[in-house]
């Protein structure tokens, strides 16, 4: 009873940072937690009519459906994989150099003016990127396909292109707005270290080695931690929507999200995605945790807990 009334005052005593977390508590619990009593549905066969605790069990029938084509399965899983292992070390790298040189920039209002109008491709949809990108390759009348080569490559038809296009258009679309976490590190690090380092005849490059990147470490460490939970998703918008879903480049382009997309457009076996789904939030879990258990052997102090 003492516990739970010193609880009270001191939820009450900080009342205004509860005010303030409690949007986002409220967004985390209706839309993380509340829907995991829907991961029974990967155990059920989904019948409108009857709800989601109603429907007939089956056991593991819809994961038996889903390992069943082997040759999908096994596509889409590695397409998962290499695009999170591209997306993540190459956007990693780059979102700390474009930090950097930031901040080392001589001028620094138009550094901050660089910083602003990298950010902007956030904003922008992939829906939009789709026609952008058709503009400039699309088979005939495209700016690089259509006028720049003399013999027009049909890119939406030839596979073996599309893993460096996805690249390129995830990294113009992300790394701006992901140096700005790595900016705010780069703030808080002590001047005076940088000070002692110029005495000591440190010039740029030593002091980017010696001070800058080992500060960043935590943070790059975090941020690779907290990534390895969606080690099997994908943003769905770009590899359904840019690449048209177009059925011939399924073989370098399907993933496992846009696999259930595609799957509840053509079939509205929901029972088979939310086993699909399960699949990916178990491995994402396992993978979270291995990482956290291997870094908190190396480097303890890096790990999540």
């Amino acid at each position: 009873m003492n516990r739970f009334s010193d609880f009270w005052k001191n939820t009450w005593k900080h009342r205004a940072f509860v005010v303030m977390a409690l949007p986002a508590f409220l967004i985390l619990l209706l839309f993380a937690y509340f829907p995991m009593g829907g991961l029974v549905l990967a155990f059920k066969k989904f019948d409108p009519l009857m709800g989601i605790f109603k429907s007939p069990w089956v056991g593991i029938e819809n994961f038996k459906f889903l390992f069943a084509s082997a040759g999908t399965f096994k596509r889409m899983t590695l397409n998962t994989l290499m695009y999170y292992g591209i997306f993540t070390a190459l956007g990693t790298v780059l979102n700390v150099v474009l930090a950097i040189a930031i901040d080392q920039f001589v001028f620094k209002r138009v550094g901050k003016v660089m910083q602003t109008i990298m950010i902007i491709p956030v904003f922008v949809s992939y829906a939009a990127v789709q026609f952008i990108l058709t503009a400039y390759i699309g088979s005939s009348t495209g700016m690089i396909a259509g006028r720049l080569m003399h013999d027009a490559i049909p890119f939406y038809r030839s596979p073996q292109y599309w893993p460096l296009i996805l690249t390129i258009v995830k990294m113009w679309n992300s790394v701006g707005y992901g140096s700005v976490l790595y900016m705010s590190v780069l703030a808080g690090i002590d001047m005076s270290l940088y000070e002692a380092a110029d005495i000591d005849g440190a010039n740029k490059w030593q002091q980017i080695r010696y001070i800058t990147i080992p500060s960043l470490v935590p943070m790059i460490t975090v941020m690779l931690l907290l990534s390895v939970g969606n080690v099997m998703r994908a943003d769905t918008g770009i590899f359904y929507q840019v690449t048209r879903n177009t059925g011939i480049l399924y073989d370098t382009t399907q993933v496992i999200d846009s696999y259930i997309l595609n799957a509840l457009k053509t079939s509205p076996n929901f029972g088979f995605t939310a086993a699909a789904t399960f699949f990916q939030s178990v491995v994402g879990l396992i993978m979270m945790l291995f990482a956290n258990f291997m870094v908190k052997k190396i480097s303890p102090e890096n790990a999540l807990f």
